[in-house]
């Protein structure tokens, strides 16, 4: 892509947004082309849009000179791949205009395998020039950006050995945002690294306890989000004076067995206060097509009715391709009053535009009404 001469961001703005956004995780599915006559040619045209990796054992098995080929040939995809989406969505109506980054940008970034590549000087400035372009990009789009680390990413744990690893994969996510340019203050212009509690143990009061373990910077980008097991939404709102919480609808649905949250309940005040001004974001999904197969999708799925005739809770948790649900997506519309929302089902970009088109109407509607 061609290099812009673009002017230097604005200052952080402290005030929630009231322009909402919803955007896609990760990974980019291209309409269907009609120039795209074999198999391969819509592989190809993925590629481009899509990051790749490496893996340390392939790694391990080239000498060193075609190891660091290796490694800088696919960052250098993988950084190209990310500026193409960002500048999709960057060309999106402003509803959409929000991406969740893919966790393997830098492959091997914490294995003593690659670590030794990626600290070269010159191959740390080809990284630094290629981020930093990124995110001015993104800014200059007004593209909302954020990352989400796996769900082995555990910055409190029993277990020293996984408690450090799943520390510096976090710190790793966060040198990745400080190069795109959002290294310094709370969450500028949205930007968040989000993570979950993790086991049962050591809990809520051992992630508090966790947090002055990490960096200033990781600690200034870190979010939690109730999952759908162990820690709901009233359990990380305990954490919500440290670090801001991240409203699952879907995983709430499945923990509270069937509650929908509507925006005046008392706990969404509880997440907005957690963000300190910076407008929240939130994940939703609905169950699958293929569970659901015969659901009225102008109807709320009723998790009990459903858990009745037979389905199981791992069963509905699954996320779905499409958001094919009319009722959660109006649900989703009212929402969108005070929160951003990361669409997380398997569509990807196919299943947040379709939203965006069908939630447009209706959001409308409800400022109108306001």
């Amino acid at each position: 892509m061609t290099d812009l001469a673009l002017p230097r961001c604005p200052p952080v703005s402290r005030e929630p947004s009231e322009s909402p956004r919803l955007g896609f995780c990760c990974t980019f599915i291209p309409d269907p082309d009609p120039e795209h006559k074999t198999l391969k040619a819509a592989k190809d045209a993925a590629k481009l849009m899509n990051l790749g990796t490496v893996t340390m054992a392939n790694l391990q098995r080239l000498g060193p000179a075609e190891r660091r080929k290796k490694l800088e040939d696919v960052v250098r995809h993988n950084l190209a791949a990310l500026e193409r989406q960002v500048a999709w969505v960057a060309a999106r109506p402003p509803l959409e205009r929000l991406l969740r980054m893919a966790s393997s940008l830098l492959p091997g970034y914490t294995h003593p395998t690659a670590m030794p590549l990626y600290a070269e000087p010159s191959f740390r400035a080809l990284i630094e020039a290629g981020l930093a372009r990124i995110g001015e990009r993104a800014r200059q789009g007004g593209v909302r950006l954020s990352m989400h680390p796996g769900p082995f990413c555990i910055i409190a744990s029993r277990n020293p050995n996984a408690q450090a690893n799943g520390i510096a994969e976090l710190e790793y996510h966060a040198e990745i945002m400080a190069m795109l340019g959002y290294g310094s203050g709370w969450h500028p212009h949205g930007a968040h690294l989000n993570i979950h509690v993790g086991g049962r143990e050591p809990g809520i009061e051992g992630f508090r306890e966790s947090l002055s373990l990490i960096s200033e910077t990781a600690r200034n980008l870190l979010t939690v989000e109730n999952d759908e097991s162990l820690f709901g939404l009233d359990a990380v709102l305990r954490l919500g004076d440290r670090i801001p919480v991240v409203f699952d609808i879907h995983h709430h649905w499945v923990e509270s067995r069937g509650d929908y949250i509507e925006p005046d309940d008392p706990r969404i005040a509880a997440v907005i206060a957690s963000w300190r001004g910076v407008r929240p974001v939130s994940h939703i999904s609905v169950s699958r097509e293929s569970v659901l197969a015969d659901h009225d999708p102008g109807a709320l799925p009723d998790f009990v009715g459903l858990s009745e005739q037979g389905h199981s809770w791992r069963d509905l948790a699954a996320h779905s391709d499409k958001m094919w649900n009319e009722a959660v997506n109006a649900l989703v519309a009212r929402h969108l009053a005070w929160t951003d929302f990361e669409i997380e089902a398997k569509g990807k970009n196919q299943a947040s535009v379709p939203l965006a088109a069908q939630i447009g109407g209706r959001l409308g509607g409800i400022r109108a009404a306001a």
